[in-house]
């Protein structure tokens, strides 16, 4: 009974450090990618505040100062970029943020987000449409796109 238990102790305690390791990796990833909130010239204000964009992305704020309509575009959730968005922004897990989405669309509450599987799409989906806002991983030159400051910096 003693070496069994030895035995267990022997290798459950890497394998548990091993799996601490790996997790903190994974949250120290997600942690460091930059974001970057991109717009459309016509719409979005140049800056927002956090509880602001968030406001936005939630779909709590329909419309634009300036009458346009919000439209939001997102990376697809199985996308690394779409899952980063998910834990940053939302702090949902991909599949809590899809289920927040549908209700809100099945109520009638709100127009669903446009989702892209590359961050060209998304980027030339913003760039087309006035009130679009979306959020990528990389800097955009685009004179239809503005990157708009959140909380005074130019990336979350």
């Amino acid at each position: 009974m003693k070496n069994s238990k030895k035995n267990y102790l022997k290798y459950s305690i890497p394998r548990l450090v091993l799996s601490c390791i790996a997790v903190l990796a994974v949250m120290q990833v997600y942690a460091q990618e930059s974001l970057s909130v991109i717009a459309n010239q016509e719409g979005a204000p140049t800056e927002l505040s956090f509880k602001e964009l968030k406001s936005v992305f939630l779909g709590e704020k329909q419309r634009w100062d300036t009458g346009n309509k919000v439209m939001i575009a997102l990376m697809k959730t199985n996308t690394k970029l779409g899952l980063t968005v998910c834990n940053k922004v939302y702090g949902m897990k991909p599949d809590q943020m899809n289920k927040y989405w549908l209700a809100l669309v099945f109520q009638g509450r709100v127009s669903a987000p446009y989702y892209f599987n590359s961050p060209t799409d998304l980027q030339n989906f913003v760039a087309q449409n006035p009130g679009a806002v979306g959020i990528l991983d990389e800097r955009v030159e685009n004179s239809d796109i503005k990157t708009v400051s959140v909380d005074g910096k130019k990336s979350i």
